[in-house]
């Protein structure tokens, strides 16, 4: 890990900050609902339109989600998914689904599990529907991060060089980290259970890496800009001081261990480094 400085600043969120394209969510559990093999969900999978299961004698079921307990209706951006609770072949049937905001189902009386997503964020719940009209709510205990970098002195780092990775903030016994989302682009906003995750920073495609650990916080959208100690080199080589660089020539860049580091050939050799003695 190289060291570098992280910003962080924290912006009070209301739900149509977050109009990010919908994509796979984290499910946290309520009402006890647990290790669920819900159907449907992958990355980056929406429904195309919406369908329910509309019933004769069945009950209307309207459906909110809040990013808090005492936040205003989301009213875009959620993708809502009904489940039968009895697993077929080691998985619940979904019977309806829906995209946008509050949604309304007609459903046979019965149990079923609803599970909410909003981009990453998700929460699962489990409902009684009877005859009657009725209205659950989900709490998505969620929050935005934003990210971005610079260099030192505030230079601004070009886009198309920098990426995010974002992982679970718990290591596993190995060291290892869950994966939640990789190449995110600076700047926009990732929709997230609150927590705290584990950001990785890559400036390039060589060693210029920060690692930081942030805390997003329920309702709020967490602003958070780290800076790099590093720098773009291009190096040639050239027969005689001024003259034209030697095509097709090897390099091979190495640090203070003699550790490989970068291996390229042509006449000109640019590359992102970390600071440091190579």
């Amino acid at each position: 890990m190289f060291e570098g400085t992280i910003r962080l600043f924290l912006v009070w969120l209301g739900a149509l900050l977050f109009m990010a394209p919908v994509s796979f969510a984290m499910a946290q559990n309520v009402d006890g609902v647990s290790d669920l093999k819900l159907p449907g969900i992958s990355s980056y999978a929406t429904p195309k339109g919406e369908t329910s299961l509309a019933l004769s004698g069945g009950g209307a079921i309207t459906l909110s989600a809040q990013l808090t307990d005492k936040g205003s209706d989301i009213t875009r951006g959620i993708v809502w998914r009904v489940f039968k609770p009895e697993a077929v072949n080691g998985k619940l049937p979904m019977v309806a689904s829906s995209h946008g905001g509050t949604a309304v189902f007609q459903l046979e009386p019965g149990s079923y599990l609803v599970h909410a997503s909003y981009g990453r964020a998700g929460a699962t719940k489990r409902i009684t529907v009877g005859k009657d009209a009725k209205r659950e709510s989900l709490v998505l205990d969620a929050g935005g991060l934003k990210l971005d970098a610079v260099l030192s002195g505030g230079v601004r780092i070009p886009p198309k060089k920098l990426r995010f990775s974002i992982y679970e903030g718990t290591a596993e016994a190995n060291g290892d980290r869950a994966l939640i989302i990789p190449d995110v682009e600076p700047n926009s906003v990732v929709r997230l259970n609150a927590g705290i995750y584990h950001v990785v920073s890559t400036y390039g495609a060589v060693n210029a890496v920060i690692r930081s650990d942030i805390r997003v916080e329920a309702g709020k959208l967490t602003e958070a800009t780290v800076e790099h100690h590093a720098a773009e080199i291009t190096m040639k080589l050239v027969r005689e001081t001024g003259g034209e660089a030697i095509a097709d020539t090897s390099w091979s860049l190495l640090n203070e261990s003699g550790d490989p580091i970068k291996e390229t050939v042509g006449a000109f050799a640019s590359m992102v480094l970390a600071e440091g003695d190579y």
